[in-house]
Order: C-alpha cells, then sequence, then structure tokens
C-alpha cells in the first residue's frame, strides 16, 4: 500500500489536479510538551503524523482521496508547562489557526479538514472543539475532530489509554517504538515504576498540573511495558478511528448529493 501524499510535497499545479472536491485534508496535531525523562518533547508530534497516514491510508482505500498537511506542533499545553521544554501558546490562538487553515480549505474547494490529534491537555481539546463550532457556525467546510478522550473513541484504544494513566506511558511510549525508536531513552524507559495515577481522573477532580495530578516526572502508566509490536497496533486503531470519524462527518454530505 503507498503512502499518503504530503501537501507539503506537491507542486501548486499537482494540488491543482486534485480532485479536491472529494479529498479530505488531514491535520496531524500535537504539543511539544515534557513526556517523562525517557520519550522526547515532541512525542504527541510523532503519535499525530502516524495517526495521520493511517487515516489517509484508509481513506484512500476506502476510495476517498486524502492528503496530508504538516503538522501543528504547537499547542496549548499549561499542565506540562512547569517543565523545560514544554512551549505552551495561548488557547485563542490554536483555535484562531486551525480556523484560518478551514478558511483557506474551504476557499480551495477541499471536501473536509480532518485533525489527527494526539495531544490531550484540556485547554487544547477545548480550542480544537472551538474551532470546529466556530467552522460550522461561519458555514466553513466540515472539520473532523474524534476528541480521543470521549466515547466511543476511547473505547476503541489500549487498556492503559482507558485507565487515563496514559501520558508518557505504555500507550505513548509504544507508538515512538514503533515510528521512532531512535528517540526513546531505552536505559532509561526500562528502569522507570508504574505510575498508575490516573490523569483523566485527577483532571475531573481539578488537577491543573502534571504535578498536581501525581506526575512529578511527567509521566504516568507502565512506561517499561511498552513494545514497538503495541505501538503498530494502536497506530492502526488511530488510523481506523480516523477514517471512521471522516466517513460520519460526511455521511450527510453525500445523503443530499
Amino acid at each position: 500500500m503507498t503512502a499518503p501524499r504530503a501537501l507539503a510535497d506537491l507542486t501548486w499545479e499537482d494540488v491543482r489536479d486534485l480532485d479536491r472536491p472529494r479529498t479530505v485534508a488531514v491535520l496531524p496535531v500535537g504539543a511539544i510538551e515534557a513526556h517523562g525523562p525517557h520519550l522526547p518533547l515532541g512525542t504527541d508530534v510523532v503519535i499525530a503524523a502516524a495517526m495521520a497516514r493511517a487515516g489517509a491510508t484508509q481513506l484512500e482505500a476506502a476510495g476517498r482521496p486524502a492528503i496530508v498537511l504538516p503538522p501543528l506542533p504547537f499547542t496549548a499545553a499549561p499542565f506540562g508547562a512547569n517543565f523545560p521544554g514544554t512551549l505552551s501558546v495561548s488557547a485563542g490562538t490554536v483555535t484562531a489557526l486551525v480556523l484560518d487553515l478551514a478558511r483557506e480549505l474551504t476557499r480551495q474547494e477541499f471536501a473536509a479538514l480532518a485533525i489527527a490529534n494526539a495531544h490531550l491537555d484540556p485547554a487544547h481539546l477545548a480550542a480544537l472543539q472551538a474551532a470546529v463550532d466556530d467552522a460550522r457556525a461561519n458555514g466553513l467546510l466540515p472539520v473532523v475532530f474524534p476528541d480521543l478522550s470521549r466515547k466511543p473513541w476511547a473505547l476503541r484504544l489500549t487498556d492503559e489509554f482507558k485507565t487515563g494513566a496514559c501520558h508518557a506511558g505504555r500507550y505513548e511510549g509504544s507508538v515512538v517504538l514503533a515510528e521512532r525508536p531512535d528517540l526513546v531513552r531505552n536505559d532509561v524507559l526500562a528502569s522507570l515504576p508504574p505510575n498508575p495515577a490516573s490523569l483523566a481522573t485527577a483532571i475531573r477532580e481539578g488537577a491543573r498540573s502534571f504535578e498536581q495530578a501525581g506526575g512529578a516526572r511527567a509521566y504516568f502508566g507502565w512506561p517499561a511495558e511498552a513494545t514497538a509490536a503495541e505501538g503498530r497496533e494502536t497506530i492502526e486503531t488511530l488510523g481506523a478511528i480516523l477514517a471512521d470519524a471522516v466517513a460520519s462527518g460526511l455521511a450527510p454530505a453525500r445523503e443530499k448529493a
């Protein structure tokens, strides 16, 4: 199966000749944020890019043209803001940027914008949802955003993910091992004890930082159990989630056609 096309690798004439009214533009979205002492700051970007590639590949296989946009690596990341290297921007900036991108894609007559998101900070999720809502209110192209922190999508992911203790743990570590093993500090990973504190529960109880949630070293879960094999399975699941969300999001348009 051929890799999906990347917009940045094409010429303007290539894009002119795309079947844009049927083509979904896929935007990988992550963060530059602390992911324990064993994973890179760009972990979410690595995961989002893998999700975007897998999702676009599955869309193409189902007969829906797709193209992958350059990743958006800067977003609201207040939970990790106290850790050196985390670069957090305002939620309003994220909403405005995604909305402007939706306007451009609408102008160029693409079918939809699909967000392959791997960053689950509440401020970031709210910013993306605001962009989805604003795009709808302004009559722009559909913006499809499967929020992995919510049903039904969360139920399709790994057992660790479902516990809520899944930041820089087995779930994320496995994907990075599958995609960029050169970026993993394997000696550190193997030595890390489990941290079963549920970040999701802590957020519901009012925590506003990794430290408040029980993640003094910016990780949650079972990092030493990460495997590349699990990562490859997770990537395929993430791609299926994105493809299914796009199919659902575009279903009303097909019914009207």
